[in-house]
């Protein structure tokens, strides 16, 4: 049985503020880049324990998205009982630790 995908508000403006960046409305390319990046985002639905713990929180798990120096982290909550994933946020991996509060 697959698990639910959320995406908390947090993650929804990280995921806006991506497509803006790499201005995927203007190029095919990006599009497409963009639409992968979605379906990581949603790939949990299938594999949810997949993704590795995170260094900032043991109760958090993240997957990793693209290649150096474009590296994205997918970081979640996994709920067994509810077999629901949050996403709590999108961030490029090359920033520095993120506050899991």
């Amino acid at each position: 049985m697959p698990y639910l995908v959320r995406l908390t508000d947090r993650a929804m403006r990280d995921l806006e503020a991506i497509y803006e960046f790499i201005e995927a409305d203007t190029s095919e390319r990006a599009h497409a880049w963009f639409n992968d990046l979605a379906e990581a985002i949603y790939s949990p639905e299938r594999l949810a324990e997949r993704g590795a713990v995170t260094p900032e929180n043991k109760k958090l798990r993240q997957l990793l998205f693209g290649k150096k120096p474009d590296t994205y982290r997918i970081i979640y909550t996994l709920h067994k009982r509810n077999r629901v994933v949050n996403v709590l946020h999108i961030r490029h991996g090359a920033r520095d630790a993120f506050n899991a509060d």
